[in-house]
């Protein structure tokens, strides 16, 4: 049973749109966010009560703190497929 959850997780993990990139910028005070155009707008959105419409965006706090560290140069910015 283990083995076909593991299996879902990673079939979901492929299905995840890569986005953007995050890394700390040179002089190390600010975080510099790249977003590709073309994967923004395959995203899917949601809209809220007033009419506005979002891109729900997902970053690893474990992944984002080590580029705040200086551990990694850089991390990923993704949409979560269902």
């Amino acid at each position: 049973m283990k083995k076909n959850t593991n299996q879902k997780e990673e079939e979901s993990v492929d299905s995840n749109i890569l986005v953007g990139y995050v890394r700390r910028s040179n002089a190390g005070g600010a975080l510099k966010v790249s977003v590709n155009t073309a994967a923004f707008a395959d995203c899917n959105t949601y809209m809220t009560s007033d009419g506005q419409a979002y891109v729900p965006l997902v970053i690893s706090i474990s992944a984002l703190n080590k580029v705040l560290e200086g551990d990694r140069a850089v991390t990923t910015i993704a949409q979560l497929q269902d």
